[in-house]
């Protein structure tokens, strides 16, 4: 999944799809960027690196006063989730991001950090989750252990089948486009500060190295839930 506007393209993957590793190493070969931009903060980037911090949590007790207890919370879940899915296809979460690191680093390419502070990102979620959200949440955790048939036909109503989704492969625009809208509207607050406000700071990133480089080309490596808005944050660039 991947789109371009003028020097800049933005190539949409999956942390734990196979599919993805080949989808960075295609568009990188094929596009022949200067620049290999990625959806990391400079700690996520070192921990990635490290083989040793990949397998451990990236969150310690001690992080909790800077990004909150349900930041804290969330990262560990969503972490936790990631390694149990990564598990069921063999695949390590950020698996396709280290592949492009590693192209760009082969090939001499600069690679760039676009993405917002972790810990600010986390601090975020902490301050702007609703308890309506709160609520939510707890009670979607619970379904989809005890009530996954629920669950299944809640989003079979929504026109995703998830008993067919294969997760070595990226998810349709459809899908990603439907289960976006349901997450903005079930969970706005999360929604804004993990995606949309993440788009707007990656896109001022990236239109920032066009500003340096007008004469570089640009590959952005993200995840596919970015795409379709950074998109449309980039259009508002192209005619200011």
């Amino acid at each position: 999944m991947a789109n371009q506007m003028n020097n800049i393209k933005i190539l949409g993957t999956s942390h734990i799809a196979k599919q993805s590793v080949e989808d960075v190493r295609k568009a990188i070969e094929e596009f022949h960027p200067e620049i290999v931009a990625v959806e990391l903060d400079s700690k996520r980037y070192l921990s990635l690196l490290d083989e040793k911090k990949r397998k451990k949590s990236k969150f310690s007790f001690a992080a909790i006063p800077k990004i909150g207890l349900k930041g804290y919370l969330f990262g560990i879940i969503g972490s936790y989730a990631s390694k149990k899915l990564g598990n069921v296809v063999g695949a390590t979460p950020g698996d396709e991001m280290l592949t492009a690191i590693k192209e760009a680093k082969k090939r001499n390419l600069e690679v760039a950090l676009i993405d917002q502070d972790i810990e600010i990102t986390l601090s975020r979620f902490s301050k702007a989750l609703s308890w309506k959200e709160k609520w939510m949440f707890l009670k979607d955790i619970f379904n989809s252990i005890f009530r996954k048939k629920k669950v299944l036909a809640e989003y079979k109503e929504l026109g995703l089948d998830l008993e067919t989704l294969d997760l070595t492969q990226v998810p349709s625009n459809k899908f990603i486009t439907i289960l976006t809208t349901a997450m903005k509207k079930k969970y706005p607050n999360i929604y804004r500060v993990l995606v949309s406000e993440r788009n707007s700071f990656m896109v001022r990133t990236l239109v920032k190295m066009r500003k340096k480089y007008p004469e570089k080309k640009i590959i952005a490596v993200v995840g596919a839930g970015h795409v379709e808005g950074m998109e449309k944050e980039l259009l508002r660039y192209e005619f200011v």
